[in-house]
């Protein structure tokens, strides 16, 4: 199984379908008596990379500006008869609306205010209700299987859900705010990013290993869990918008290797026969993002690979050792003695049956069964990969594009 997702998108003024993937910074410009200053010159930076937009406060002082990719920011303003102020430490969030209110102090121009930014800035324009698990969350945090969308639970509203179908027991399931699972929506830098289980349900878009790799290449994601705009439709459910890692003006990697196995494992209290099953599970991969030209061209990649080899108890109802050898067992409805043969069997297809059925693990049963213990194999493997390209062309327009690709087997 492969799957590839392709997504170029070029930010500027005048598009707006990759809001979901980007940020906005807007707010009001006051002088220290409290009256709007239009025509104030600001300047937002994205620390990482570099990328500045500029803006003109309007004639009621407001200024507006979106589309800005997520992370740490520092705005200037300047206004000939006030003071220049370079405010940091502003991080902008996924989908977020940061309302940076800015009030200028009168004085020469060469003299500069600094502030930097302490409390989290609060949504104040939307009634949307999310909670965005942060690049440091999602890097740190202990995952088994690495599959980050096991961190959605941090969220208030968000628990684990079960199906009745038998296929359920290996997908990551959610239910937000209440809502079936099936209703969840997954985007991707503004692309939607879907998955389907054995059943034709949308679940999560898992692959082979059934688990959400790249933990890499995901730098933050926001769960939306309802009163959410309509840019975000389609489903019902939890809005999942995820957006990946890209490249900054300082060179980055990352390679790690983790490996579990069952050499600690426990036996399955019912499986009194074959032992515990064996089991190995390998995760390796790496990262590197860096400048290809300072403040202007960036490139990222990620590689993740999966191998898992599993075996699991399984419990089977099979002839017992009477009914192998085509006897009669004690007790059996017929009232005839024990090893009888069964009437009417024909004695050469018993090395038929036998051979499709395994040998009992149990003596046998009142009803002539027998209980089958096993550990049927299960061989798992899964490469994951993640490359996004960053242009800066001007003050007013970016563009980037990502290839996504997994294959399973």
């Amino acid at each position: 199984m492969a799957t590839a997702i392709v997504a170029l998108i070029a930010l500027g003024t005048c598009l707006v379908f990759a809001q979901t993937s980007t940020a906005t910074i807007l707010g009001v410009v006051r002088d220290t008596s409290g009256a709007l200053v239009p025509g104030v010159s600001i300047s937002v930076k994205h620390v990482d990379s570099g990328l500045t937009r500029t803006a003109i406060s309007n004639e009621r002082g407001g200024y507006n500006v979106p589309l800005l990719p997520v992370g740490a920011y520092e705005i200037t303003t300047t206004m000939p008869g006030f003071k220049k102020e370079v405010r940091s430490g502003i991080n902008l969030v996924v989908g977020q609306e940061a309302v940076v209110d800015l009030i200028l102090e009168v004085g020469a121009a060469a003299e500069q205010i600094t502030v930097t930014e302490e409390a989290p800035l609060v949504n104040t324009t939307t009634s949307s209700t999310s909670g965005v698990i942060t690049e440091q969350q999602v890097k740190d945090l202990p995952l088994n299987g690495r599959s980050f969308d096991q961190l959605i639970t941090l969220n208030v509203g968000v628990s684990n859900a079960t199906s009745n179908t038998l296929d359920s027991g290996n997908w990551n399931m959610f239910s937000v705010a209440g809502k079936r699972p099936e209703t969840n929506r997954f985007i991707i830098n503004g692309i939607d990013w879907v998955g389907g289980n054995a059943n034709g349900q949308y679940i999560t878009p898992e692959g082979a290993s059934r688990q959400m790799l790249g933990v890499e290449a995901v730098r933050e994601f926001n769960v939306l869990t309802d009163t959410y705009s309509a840019e975000y439709g389609k489903r019902a459910g939890g809005q999942i918008n995820i957006v990946t890692t890209s490249g900054t003006n300082q060179l980055h990697g990352t390679a790690f290797e983790y490996l579990r196995n069952s050499t600690l494992d426990a036996r399955n209290f019912f499986d009194q026969t074959t032992g515990t099953p064996p089991f190995k599970r390998n995760q390796f991969g790496g990262s590197l993002g860096g400048p290809l030209k300072k403040d202007k061209m960036f490139l990222f990649g990620t590689y993740e690979g999966y191998q898992e080899r599993l075996s699991r108890s399984s419990a089977s109802i099979v002839p017992g050792t009477f009914a192998r050898k085509g006897l009669l067992w004690p007790d059996n409805p017929l009232g005839m003695p024990a090893g009888t043969p069964v009437p009417g069997l024909k004695p050469d297809m018993l090395k038929y049956a036998n051979a499709f059925w395994p040998a009992p693990s149990t003596p046998d049963r009142p009803d002539g069964s027998s209980i089958s213990y096993s550990n049927p194999p299960q061989k798992i493997g899964e490469s994951f990969g993640l490359a996004r390209f960053d242009y800066v062309i001007s003050s007013k327009d970016s563009f980037y594009g990502n290839l996504t690709v997994d294959h399973g087997l």
